[in-house]
């Protein structure tokens, strides 16, 4: 297998169908994929390029290239970035609290993907930053990210599929008296054009696992797992159970700065299928120095 192609080889049952449909309909590529390697060239049968009407055969091998030149207005930046995975389709990085993902008005640079891509650069890989899950400023841990069209068109399909897994560590205020259990109530965003989310019958149906792991003085360590992906999705349902998280300054109600400075939120788990080989990716990081200094300050 090259590093930058998808090699496929024709079976019987396949034979006589439009190269076009065969991409589409059997390997599941997206149009907008398909059309883009064909006008680029990047599409070869039997290492000669051809055309999408072509008429695919028996143990034709066609190869297709996911590697396309692209850029990106953002300034690579030297920035640490900390690798828990790579390979020649994605990387997951563990993202600092207090690091925001993507330039904004706000924060034009100093970003993950100012770092990505000095790191990309650094390496001689022509890659722009393609976002596959998104973590709020001050949440920390896992992220991923696509390094090229088709990784990320099959990790964003993927998203909503039960074999992926998205877990998540959090400290809340109070003892749970339901050790586990799922939230399931709609999240809506406000009228008033601020950022918060509420529980509301109008909102997108929204569905929070949870289990406790540990049990304090002043508060319990859980472990979320989400069926759905909403804005603020953990910190509005913990809130709104009378749990909320420590350090939350939007939905939580009392003032943690001399326990911690930002929420106490961690995306410690990652289980999905690898885009191009379909095999079950498992990954793991430990809880960031910040949360295990609360966890110390409310067993007491």
């Amino acid at each position: 297998m090259e590093k930058n192609k998808l090699i496929f080889r024709v079976k019987g049952n396949e034979e006589g169908m439009k190269l076009r449909a065969y991409l589409k309909d059997v390997q599941k590529l997206s149009s907008r994929l398909i059309k883009g390697a064909a006008l680029d060239g990047r599409i070869s049968i039997n290492n000669n390029r051809v055309k999408l009407n072509y008429v695919i055969k028996l143990d034709d091998e066609i190869a297709f290239d996911v590697e396309k030149k692209e850029s990106q207005n953002i300034e690579p930046e030297k920035i640490d970035i900390d690798v828990v995975y790579e390979d020649s389709d994605l990387i997951v990085v563990n993202k600092q609290p207090g690091i925001v993902v993507h330039p904004t008005k706000s924060y034009p640079n100093g970003t993950l993907a100012n770092g990505l891509l000095y790191y990309f650069k650094e390496k001689g890989e022509q890659c722009i930053v393609r976002l596959v899950s998104r973590l709020d400023m001050d949440t920390s841990g896992l992220i991923i990210i696509a390094k090229n069209q088709f990784a990320h068109m099959s990790l964003a399909r993927d998203m909503h599929k039960e074999d992926f897994e998205k877990s998540y560590l959090a400290v809340v205020h109070g003892n749970l008296k339901e050790k586990e259990g799922i939230i399931n109530l709609p999240i809506y965003r406000t009228d008033d054009g601020s950022i918060r989310r509420v529980v509301d019958e109008r909102g997108q149906e929204s569905i929070t696992c949870y289990s406790v792991q540990e049990s304090f003085n002043k508060g319990d360590l859980i472990k979320l797992t989400l069926k759905t992906g909403r804005t603020h999705q953990i910190r509005v349902h913990m809130t709104h159970i009378g749990h909320p998280l420590y350090g939350d300054t939007l939905y939580g109600q009392i003032d943690d700065k001399e326990y911690i400075e930002r929420q106490a939120l961690h995306a410690y788990r990652l289980v999905f299928p690898h885009p191009r080989t379909r095999e079950m990716l498992e990954l793991e990081i430990g809880l960031p120095k910040d949360l295990q200094e609360l966890i110390e300050k409310i067993k007491k």
